[in-house]
């Protein structure tokens, strides 16, 4: 008997590499995707796409969040804020969209209890993150708790996070291990044609590709 998971996919390295996990791991992948008004919203979904091509996704979900955009205060989704370029921030970045993932996981786990999945993945890292505190090891467990109380009896998912103790380096060596398409995936909080190469998530993934030796395969300005 087949086993399915939802993996919440946003076009980045970190999610793509935790999709492929999923897909090793022997489960049939129900990809779902966020348009919450972010500025490389257009560049996102076609990555979205590719990712969920490569893990031969039986069932895509496209879901639009408008209020994000309405909600502002994140520079991700309002355009009078600007994206930080020069490193890392004290405390909670500007670029912190407040609730995302808790919303993001309301509604997988809405599309999980749809189709009967037994897991959902979300690529969520905290050592190396930008410092979200939705990417907490013990939020999301509190999350999968509170989904499972708030679900149908039969409802028993379990919320994975394959990559949440990982550096970035080692999540570049474990995508290429994997046959991750790294070319195919975005990080740049700015630009959608050639990544800035210094907002926050540039300077993270440049700088796991340094340490891991390799080049990293998208374009840059």
């Amino acid at each position: 008997m087949s086993k399915s998971c939802v993996c919440i996919i946003s076009g980045g390295m970190d999610s793509a590499l935790a999709a492929k996990m999923a897909e090793v791991e022997g489960y049939e992948i129900i990809a779902l995707h966020f348009n919450y008004g972010q500025r490389t919203q257009q560049k996102e979904l076609k990555c979205f796409r590719k990712i969920a091509d490569s893990v031969k996704a039986i069932e895509s979900y496209e879901i639009d969040i408008p209020f994000f955009e309405q909600l502002g205060a994140s520079a991700l989704t309002d355009k009078t804020i600007d994206i930080p370029t020069g490193g890392v921030e004290e405390g909670v970045p500007v670029t912190y969209v407040p609730f995302r993932n808790g919303i993001f996981l309301s509604i997988a786990a809405a599309v999980a209890e749809k189709h009967g999945a037994e897991a959902l993945f979300i690529g969520v890292v905290e050592e190396d993150s930008s410092g979200y505190p939705d990417c907490r090891d013990a939020y999301i467990r509190k999350m999968q708790e509170a989904i499972n109380l708030g679900t149908k009896d039969e409802t028993h998912l379990e919320i994975k996070m394959p990559l949440v103790a990982l550096k970035k380096s080692e999540i570049v060596q474990k995508s290429l291990a994997l046959s991750v398409p790294l070319e195919s995936t975005w990080s740049c909080y700015k630009e959608e044609e050639l990544a800035c190469g210094v907002c926050d998530s540039c300077r993270l993934r440049l700088n796991g590709f340094k340490e891991a030796g390799v080049k990293d395969p998208i374009p840059y300005i």
